[in-house]
């Protein structure tokens, strides 16, 4: 089959590339998903640096990504809960960096897969499973109910805008810090935004005097507002920074879960949570598709079709 490999960790695009690599084999409990799209996040290439070198063996050649929408079309022994033909998605991480789903075929652990809601056409599908993941994570951990006002840094990018939407059904008001290009975006998921950069505390006092019940950080390098703006007793979270939990806030990582996908699924079927595709990239122009998720600017989500 097709794939995107690296051969060894680097810091840019120049290890990519596309050739031929076996097809992975069916273990028992595991799908193999044909694979129509597959999610871009900056995991993939912050792995590819060695990011996770710490956490995670490596073996290579490795095939990234870890986003995936797909047909069945294998299922392996003692796998009852997918057959030949089920349109699925799933948050596809391993234990292990090596076969990712920036191919043609990929193989997920059942217990991450969830079926693809009819609503989503396959780049929306391949989009949601990490990024809204996390999104949930986070809101979880936060507990954002009816009586919050949740502040969500980079409300915008891939993770934020799920981030608005997740809370938004939960009953809490959320501020959103965007660009002013993407304030209008921002409204329409039913944020208030706000520009980010010098200022930003006092902007987010102006929307919200007695400052804010919960704080979600999906860009780094924002404690220093988030503290100055968290009511006393006020909860936060960063999926980028852990130095929060030194300021009683969470550092979030999202684990693979079908059950929690299908959540996210149900969301999408009541047309509670809708997935925006900037861009989809074939394989050859996954250096392209990275570049693009370093620069850091891209509103929604950027996808691979094989």
């Amino acid at each position: 089959m097709r794939a995107v490999t690296y051969d060894s960790y680097a810091t840019d695009n120049s290890r990519l590339k596309v050739g031929e690599v076996p097809e992975p084999k069916v273990a028992p409990g595991s799908v193999l998903i044909e694979v129509r799209a597959a999610g871009v996040n900056p995991v993939d290439w912050k792995v590819m640096a060695g990011g996770l070198d710490s956490m995670m063996d490596t073996f290579f050649p490795a095939v990234p990504g870890w986003d995936v929408a797909g047909v069945v079309r294998a299922a392996g022994p003692d796998t009852p809960e997918f057959a030949p033909g089920d349109e699925v998605m799933a948050y596809a991480r391993k234990d292990v960096v090596h076969a990712g789903t920036f191919a043609e075929y990929a193989t997920v652990p059942a217990s991450a897969v969830a079926l693809k809601p009819a609503v989503l056409d396959w780049n929306q599908a391949a989009g949601l499973p990490l990024a809204a993941m996390t999104a949930q994570r986070c809101m979880d951990r936060l507990e954002a109910g009816r009586d919050d006002v949740v502040l969500v840094h980079a409300a915008s990018g891939g993770v934020g805008g799920f981030a608005v939407q997740i809370a938004r059904d939960r009953g809490a008001r959320v501020i959103g810090t965007a660009s002013e290009a993407n304030h209008d975006y921002l409204r329409g998921l039913g944020a208030e935004p706000v520009a980010y950069g010098d200022g930003l505390a006092g902007r987010v006092r102006d929307l919200a005097p007695d400052g804010v019940t919960a704080v979600a950080d999906f860009v780094g390098g924002q404690l220093e507002t988030t503290l100055a703006v968290l009511r006393p007793g006020g909860r936060h979270a960063s999926v980028a920074d852990p130095g929060v939990e030194k300021h009683g806030g969470h550092w979030i990582w999202v684990r693979p879960d079908g059950a929690k996908l299908a959540l996210l699924a149900d969301l999408a079927e009541r047309d509670a949570l809708r997935v925006e595709v900037a861009a989809t990239f074939p394989l050859a122009e996954v250096g392209v598709a990275f570049d693009a998720s370093r620069a850091g600017h891209t509103r929604g989500k950027l996808v691979i079709v094989p």
